[in-house]
């Protein structure tokens, strides 16, 4: 059984805290990660009714988008309903973990699964926030253990180039050390220098995941002291950052694409600005409150930008800009439930994390009603 320390630590190997901006209020907010972790909710928010669901359902743990304590709380009573969220979830041990931002801004996060469920092709990053810098990994293996270590790294998800994985250069040599009298070497006896033949392996990681790709490669090497180098490349990987923009596979009537918007995101209803019949098909979509960005998404080329909770005089702007927009509510990045229950899905198989079940909030905390 898996620990609170270590589901987190495979959520963070995804959307890690160094993404998040300045001041968001993100990672443990309530409860302890220091204990076994049968049973994990992912939700949008954590309102009461949430956290209710989480008790009927015996939940050890809440990952959630938005912090439900997003400012510093006076007191703690049950007078207010932040107060009763933290009594309940302290009363039946309930961690809650919140990532905002950094969920926003990391590749298959919020952002890229609005786009994918919006059918985008050929996406990038609308507003970059954050480098992605390049790695070279280099390891020597003894030639019995170059397929199990080779496994662990692409497993770890080292050597990921474009539209490719498993990238590896391997090239056969010969190592040589000398082991003290308090080593216990793999091969050879103390005192004595050794020569072995070895190869050296060569692949990529990023400044997102060198961390656990090297301690995947530290697991499944047999040398107590494993020769390695990690050196800095000139090139980056493609940056992150809030919302993206792509296209769709061919252009539609303003109001088509607004049906369509509609209907992937299952919303009863939804708001949108600009002439019904013009074609669109260069999109950008910002999940949540994207009022900063009208301007970001019409400089970018964007025929029409989807976001939430569009301001009136925001509008007024982006039709003077030419910019259509479509405004769906902020609820819709609900998308990240489903999302991030495959995700953490995918890694728990990967690294042999069992018996720790997920399940999507089934609650509704989207406050609005429509006549």
């Amino acid at each position: 059984m898996a620990n609170g320390q270590q589901v987190i630590e495979q959520f963070e190997t995804f959307a890690p805290k160094k993404f998040a901006f300045e001041g968001d209020p993100i990672g443990l907010q309530i409860g302890t990660l220091n204990k076994k972790v049968k049973r994990v909710l992912v939700t949008l928010d954590v309102l009461e009714s949430v956290v209710d669901e989480a008790i009927e359902k015996q939940i050890d743990l809440i990952i959630a988008h938005h912090p439900p304590i997003f400012s510093k709380l006076p007191k703690v009573t049950d007078q207010s309903a932040a107060g009763r969220i933290v009594m309940k979830c302290i009363k039946h041990d309930i961690a809650v973990y919140a990532a905002h931002t950094n969920l926003d801004v990391t590749q298959g996060g919020v952002n890229d699964l609005m786009a994918t469920a919006l059918g985008l092709t050929d996406t990038t990053v609308l507003v970059p926030s954050f480098e992605n810098t390049l790695y070279k990994l280099v390891v020597f293996v003894p030639e019995s253990a170059v397929e199990e270590v080779s496994k662990a790294l692409g497993r770890a998800g080292a050597g990921h180039i474009g539209a490719y994985s498993d990238c590896q250069f391997h090239t056969t040599g010969t190592g040589q050390f000398k082991a003290t009298a308090e080593a216990n070497p793999y091969v050879g006896q103390p005192g004595q220098l050794e020569h072995v033949k070895e190869v050296r392996i060569e692949t990529i990681v990023t400044e997102l995941n060198q961390k656990q790709v090297i301690r995947a490669m530290k697991q499944a090497h047999p040398y107590e002291e494993v020769a390695y180098d990690v050196i800095r490349q000139e090139l980056t990987a493609p940056s992150l950052g809030l919302g993206r923009i792509g296209r769709l596979e061919e252009a539609v009537p303003l109001k088509t694409f607004a049906e369509q918007v509609r209907s992937a995101f299952g919303v009863e209803n939804l708001r949108f600005v600009g002439d019904e019949n013009r074609l669109v098909q260069k999109v950008a979509v910002l999940g949540g409150d994207g009022n900063k960005y009208v301007s970001t998404a019409a400089f970018a080329g964007a025929d029409v930008l989807v976001t939430g909770d569009l301001y009136f005089h925001v509008a007024h702007d982006a039709m003077a800009l030419g910019l259509a927009v479509v405004d769906p509510g902020h609820h819709v990045e609900s998308v990240m439930k489903q999302g991030v229950v495959d995700l953490l899905t995918e890694r728990f198989e990967k690294q042999n994390i069992k018996d720790v079940e997920l399940f999507v909030s089934e609650t509704n905390t989207n406050p609005f009603q429509f006549l």
